[in-house]
């Protein structure tokens, strides 16, 4: 294992005077040192502006004592049941395993130092077990294994006539599976902790301290978990299985946990007159097709009752739960930027970003640079360790750094959401409260292309690094915060200015950023594969977004049928393109073709020489733009957007300039083909081009869209006096520009 120092902080946008609570994890040294630092440039690349940050003294700084940090993977429910004894019981549920045949998995338990029970997966076969203060007394075994990816009805009762395993397949799935049920006698030994909560889908760690610690996490679904203080009939199991209590049980249950009631938060709420109620832990997926789901409905708002089920897995993260090592408060007149708090241990460093954005009542800078913190979380710990086909997508030999090491070292600290779960399930949610190596100055991407391999974060600090040079005065705001401020953070300012890879938005981002611009702002998109997919923000737990991934679209995995409705806040997920909301309405461009090889340059159109264009080209009589850069050698690359009327282009919108030469690895996009042929790759697809895009919107305001991830990347090209860095200067001038742009139009 590699030595390590690792972190994350509680909160990655604040404003100046806040207070900022820091998580660290090291075994590289007995202690680590920290700092505040002004992040400039995140590229290591020689070839350009060079690994630019400036330390900031602040109450950070300083020497603390190192010690090594555990994250708790793995999801499950927790539910107090303190003073609750139980000589017999029934414990009951519906589950959907996805990997029976893998490690130990406890579906059901009640364990602590004095004994408990379990219903648990072993070997591939349902197993339940008694257990004493010494271990296990008794256990009973189903005869037949659980045939993956199948509903089952399982059960532990223990009673008068012994401890008993039902399991029963809930439909013929053609595996040949039976009803089965297993009695043994009730050993004399037995006794459960009276103390113990109730743990659905992993047990509680003995002698746990005051954290929730727990192991043998199961993977799969899991609905109408029933706990009752009396051995039940096989036909009192089968009531129960209903959704409402029979009056005749209602004495004998202690909860009747009904997962299809309040789906968007974490609270498991319980119908039992005992109101034994529970929290779900790191973030299993919700809103997911029970046993009873008949494909009528696919919208779980309209059907709550078939989306019974929660789907657990064994990788699940949400908050690592690390005590705070250092707790201290932002100088208070620190500006609006880009920071990072810079944590060093022998010979190893670690940095974790933050936004600084303006307090209330600050004078606003007349740009803002929006931090792209929805992508950021979207990629988090990608890594290309397991990813299956990252070579064929780079065209070339994939080169792992330490960072890729240490994300392939610990799984614990969590997946993106490009990433399967160990059950091969889609990952939907993803959070920034663990540490998040990808999202570091310094880190070089696999999915970048040849020269600085820099993506999302750190292809961004070469925006951060232009405007510091130019010279130009600018805020910083971030995902998060136009997600809960809305058009009024917008309004504030003359121009926004997006990142390079502004792909997840939410709702209340997307209708923000319309308004804004309809009513008279101007928006200079500086990246590629833009607006992209829809995400939603939790309205309670902080810093997580989830995504639903519907088809046809580029994805790693697919939503299954019926979960294409987020859980969060109740809307279809997917491509904003599949719900009439295209990008090229937000930005006149949409995502086209993606390549990590090599970038290409622009030439110029016809329409650049247009007079509305006149400003964006003052100073540059050349016709081939960008074909230079850190990004592959040019300024169109990576990921790239196109120019289309029919998904929302404005007729009035000026092309300005497509990319050409673009090579075979830049492949057309699922969604613009109904079938595949061979002709879907660069050169031979015409429509695979980077398109820069003007026009103006019916308030005063207009858009800028450079159409590529990679044009940031030519910025800095000698000593950014370059047509690149001109073009951008000269849109940004005219932006800043309070006078009104004529409407649409108009002459």
């Amino acid at each position: 294992m590699l030595p390590f120092i690792a972190g994350y902080t509680d909160e990655i946008s604040l404003t100046r005077g806040d207070r900022l609570k820091i998580m660290v994890s090291c075994t590289a040294a007995d202690s680590f040192k920290a700092a505040l630092v002004r992040t400039r440039c995140g590229d290591l690349n020689p070839d350009g502006p060079g690994f630019l940050e400036t330390h900031v003294p602040s109450a950070f700084d300083g020497t603390y004592p190192a010690h090594e940090q555990v994250a708790n993977a793995g999801s499950c429910i927790r539910i107090p049941m303190a003073g609750r004894p139980l000589t017999v019981f029934t414990a009951m549920a519906h589950i959907w395993p996805t990997t029976p045949g893998g490690a130990d998995q406890v579906i059901l338990s009640r364990t602590g130092p004095l004994g408990g029970f379990r219903l648990a997966i072993r070997g591939g076969v349902l197993s339940g077990e008694l257990l004493g203060a010494d271990g296990v007394v008794a256990s009973v075994t189903a005869p037949i294994p659980l045939v993956q990816r199948q509903w089952h009805l399982v059960a532990l009762v223990a009673g008068p006539d012994g401890l008993s395993l039902i399991q029963e397949p809930y439909r013929r799935s053609g595996a040949g599976e039976r009803a089965t049920l297993q009695t043994i006698p009730l050993p004399e030994a037995w006794s459960c902790d009276d103390e113990a909560p109730f743990v659905i889908a992993a047990e509680q760690l003995s002698g746990a301290d005051e954290k929730l610690r727990t192991h043998q996490h199961f993977n799969g679904k899991i609905e109408k978990p029933r706990l009752c203080d009396r051995a039940l009939t096989r036909l009192d199991i089968e009531t129960l299985r209903q959704m409402t209590i029979p009056p005749d049980l209602a004495d004998t249950v202690l909860g009747f946990w009904d997962f299809s009631q309040d789906m968007r938060g974490t609270a498991i709420v319980d119908l039992s007159r005992n109101l034994l109620h529970g929290t779900a832990v790191n973030l299993p997926a919700r809103a997911m097709t029970g046993a009873n789901w008949t494909g009528e409905e696919v919208n779980w708002n309209a059907a709550p009752d078939q989306y019974g089920a929660i789907h657990f897995h064994d990788d699940d993260i949400y908050d690592a739960g690390w005590d705070a090592d250092i707790d201290a408060v932002l100088p208070d007149d620190l500006p609006s930027g880009v920071y990072a708090i810079r944590l060093t241990a022998g010979g190893t460093s670690e940095r974790l970003p933050i936004f600084v954005r303006p307090k209330p009542g600050d004078t606003r800078a007349p740009l803002a640079f929006l931090a792209s913190t929805a992508t950021y979380l979207a990629y988090a710990n990608l890594n290309p360790v397991p990813f299956p086909i990252a070579e064929l997508l780079s065209s070339r030999l994939i080169i792992l750094h330490e960072a890729n090491r240490l994300i392939d070292e610990h799984p614990e600290w969590g997946p993106s959401l490009y990433d399967i779960h160990s059950d091969e399930s889609g990952v939907c949610y993803s959070s920034r409260l663990r540490p998040i190596l990808n999202f570091r100055p310094g880190y070089i991407s696999s999915f970048g292309t040849r020269g600085s391999n820099l993506r999302e974060y750190n292809a961004d600090t070469h925006i951060i690094d232009w405007l510091d040079a130019t010279g130009q005065d600018y805020d910083v705001i971030s995902d998060e915060d136009l997600h809960r401020e809305g058009y009024p953070l917008l309004s504030q300012y003359q121009a926004v200015m997006t990142g390079t890879h502004p792909e997840y938005f939410s709702k209340e981002m997307w209708d923000a950023t319309m308004s804004y611009t309809d009513g008279g702002g101007r928006m200079i998109v500086m990246g590629g594969n833009s607006f992209y997919w829809r995400i939603a923000h939790h309205d309670s737990l902080p810093g997580v977004i989830e995504v639903r991934r519907a088809g046809p679209a580029i994805r790693t995995w697919e939503t299954q049928p019926g979960e294409e409705y987020h859980s969060f806040d109740g809307k279809r997920g997917g491509l904003w393109r599949a719900q009439g909301k295209p990008p090229q309405m937000m930005g006149g461009v949409g995502f086209i073709s993606e390549g990590f090889d090599l970038s290409a340059p622009y030439r110029r159109s016809g329409a650049s020489h247009d007079p509305r264009a006149g400003f964006i080209f003052d100073g540059v009589p050349e016709d081939w733009i960008g074909d230079f850069g850190l990004q592959g050698g040019g300024a169109a690359g990576i990921e790239i957007d196109h120019a289309d009327t029919a998904l929302g282009t404005p007729p009035h919108a000026l092309v300005l300039a497509s990319s050409e030469g673009h090579t075979e690895a830049y492949r057309l996009v699922n969604e613009e083909m109904s079938i595949t042929v061979p002709t879907v790759t660069a050169p031979v697809e015409a429509r695979i081009a980077a398109d820069m895009v003007f026009f103006e919107t019916r308030g005063g305001g207009a858009v800028f869209n450079t159409g590529s991830i990679a044009w940031a990347g030519s910025l800095s090209h000698a000593d950014y006096e370059n047509n690149v860095s001109r073009i951008t200067g000269n849109v940004l001038k005219r932006f800043l520009d309070p006078e009104p742009f004529p409407t649409p139009g108009e002459g």
